[in-house]
């Protein structure tokens, strides 16, 4: 139903209530567990009753009444029945369920979208991997929920900005250098000794090599790294590994689909005083204390960090600054989060793995500390977090676990060589975030119902299909024509749930983006392959009554469009052959 509908719907009962005598109540419409109960169910009787001091069987059987006889209900409601204790189940007439077909070839593109918050910030911040190797299937899960949750942010009129922090500073960056530092001498050949955590992939080798041709690798933002070839070299082979693993991570992620408006450098916080004046703040909020050695943060006594009224969540006091004079990830981080607030985003959704869990009560008490100070305004609960975990690839029966480039972790480019973009970014969206996922290769390569992808990919190409078969045989209808086509025809059952499936997506994107869930959007879509493909085999579209051809085709139309909305939301090609 589609949301103005249902605002209708709960008005006209909020009415019979009041003529009842009973308070002001919210109105829940939802759809029934069990179809043949009806289109939606409400149990507002039951919450009526008391106020009245009636039986609630009684309440929604004078609510039924008055809906029955109440003129503005023709045409929306078919018929109201009462069950059980006091639940309404309400019918929708085939008019009202139709109604949706015209708005989606009224609004198209645009259909399901809302500019409920239209002229409001949110940054989104995900994938954010250190400059040290390929990205992973973290980063891939990361990629695809972070880009889908912006495109469901933007739809319902947030004004969104895709930022990517680079973790450029600190020892895994001087980790990398020695070990491209190692390879190098090793090609040269000269006896080395590996650094025992040093990166062991066949991408440093890689990467030494080109050093010693001395290449050049163009930065992103044009600036050019040449390297020396002279593996002494030390600060000039950081900036060339760092330089030339930021442009491979650019390749995946175009590869990917996914792009940025931004990227944040870690280094930056550092050379522009913005960790030192984090630091300074914190000292000056009361809330640190020095001990062997170290500076400590008591981010146990920081309350309301989640921003539900409650103490602090952090279970203990976190080091700041180390007895040799470094800083912990909390600094940085505290920091960095500050600098969105004073770039104006007090809404922030850091999507990051399920190991990053702890580091959320230490950075909103860092802010919630330092803020005041600062003179920053910062929100209960800032940031908010969206947390994923990993993913297992199984192939072949087994499970995979190391890549040939990366050497120990398969990649988010092995994935795209092996299913395609449209198969990784269906499946890694397609899972509730805080669930574990198995991603099956053999499975996102099948052409069959069980493959999600390929199911809701061929009901789109299927729509084309028919369209195409009726140009063939002189029948052409595009949307603007398909809007003057009657609706009345439609009558049978798979029809009419067809239709009442595509005005359930408005709402489903509302849910999904305030949920932060884009797994809502594939579950919806392949709801809705499953309904189309049902009325495919139900019902001929392209029979010899001309009213009722067009009448399916209108109908078709309006779900072709509605499967491109879906898809386009999740990064997701619509192929109009398959």
């Amino acid at each position: 139903m589609l949301p103005a509908q249902k605002q209708q719907l709960a008005a006209l009962i909020e009415q019979a209530l009041a003529g009842l005598g009973a308070p002001p109540l919210s109105v829940p419409l939802e759809r029934p567990k069990v179809a043949a109960h009806g289109d939606l169910a409400c149990n507002v009787a039951l919450q009526a009753a008391k106020a009245l001091k009636k039986n609630p069987r009684e309440v929604a059987q004078a609510i039924a009444a008055a809906l029955r006889v109440n003129p503005a209900a023709t045409g929306l409601v078919d018929a109201v029945e009462v069950a059980g204790p006091g639940f309404i189940n309400l019918r929708l007439a085939a008019a009202a369920k139709l109604t949706v077909v015209r708005q989606v070839l009224r609004e198209r593109q645009c259909f399901g979208t809302s500019s409920a918050h239209a002229g409001e910030r949110v940054m989104v911040e995900f994938v954010s991997a250190n400059p040290t190797g390929p990205l992973h299937l973290g980063h891939a899960r990361q990629g695809a929920l972070g880009d889908a949750l912006a495109n469901l942010l933007a739809a319902q009129g947030w004004q969104v900005t895709r930022e990517f922090y680079y973790n450029d500073a600190g020892v895994q960056i001087d980790k990398l250098a020695i070990s491209v530092q190692a390879r190098a001498r090793e090609l040269q050949g000269q006896a080395i000794e590996f650094p025992e955590d040093g990166y062991r992939g066949e991408y440093i080798v890689d990467i030494a090599r080109a050093f010693l041709a001395g290449e050049t690798q163009t930065s992103r933002d044009g600036r050019a790294v040449r390297a020396s070839g002279n593996a002494d070299d030390l600060a000039n082979l950081r900036d060339f590994a760092v330089a030339c693993l930021r442009h491979e991570q650019d390749m995946d992620l175009a590869a990917f689909g996914v792009a940025f408006d931004h990227f944040y450098l870690e280094s930056s916080l550092y050379t522009d005083g913005k960790v030192e004046a984090a630091v300074r703040a914190l000292v000056a909020s009361g809330k640190t204390f020095e001990a062997d050695g170290a500076l400590w943060l008591r981010t146990t006594e920081i309350a309301d960090i989640a921003g539900d009224g409650g103490p602090a969540a952090d279970d203990k006091d976190r080091v700041m600054r180390k007895s040799d004079g470094t800083y912990t990830y909390l600094v940085p981080d505290v920091a960095y989060h500050l600098a969105k607030l004073q770039r104006g985003y007090h809404l922030v959704i850091d999507v990051q793995g399920s190991d990053h869990y702890g580091t959320v009560a230490r950075v909103r008490a860092g802010v919630r500390a330092a803020a005041p100070v600062l003179g920053i305004d910062a929100p209960a609960g800032f940031p908010s977090y969206l947390l994923h975990k990993m993913v297992r690839v199984m192939r072949a029966g087994e499970e995979v676990k190391m890549s040939k480039r990366a050497g120990s972790y398969v990649t988010l480019r092995d994935l795209l060589d092996w299913v395609g973009r449209d198969a990784v970014r269906f499946f890694l969206a397609s899972r509730k975030a805080d669930t574990e996922f198995v991603f099956d290769v053999d499975l996102a390569l099948s052409q069959s119902e069980d493959n999600p992808v390929y199911y809701v990919q061929y009901a789109h190409a299927r729509t084309c299909s028919v369209l195409a078969q009726a140009a063939a045989a002189g029948v052409t209808l595009d949307e603007d024509a398909a809007l003057h086509v009657s609706l009345a025809p439609l009558s049978g059952a798979k029809e009419l749930a067809l239709a009442a499936r595509l005005a359930e997506f408005p709402e489903l994107l509302r849910e999904a983006a305030e949920q932060m869930a884009p797994h809502l959007v594939a579950f919806y879509l392949k709801d809705l392959a499953a309904d189309f493909h049902a009325n495919y085999n139900a019902e001929r579209i392209l029979v010899d009554d001309a009213d009722l051809r067009n009448a399916r085709l209108a109908l078709l139309l309006a779900t072709r469009q509605v499967l491109r909305n879906g898809l386009t939301l999740l990064g997701v090609s619509a192929p109009e052959k398959m």
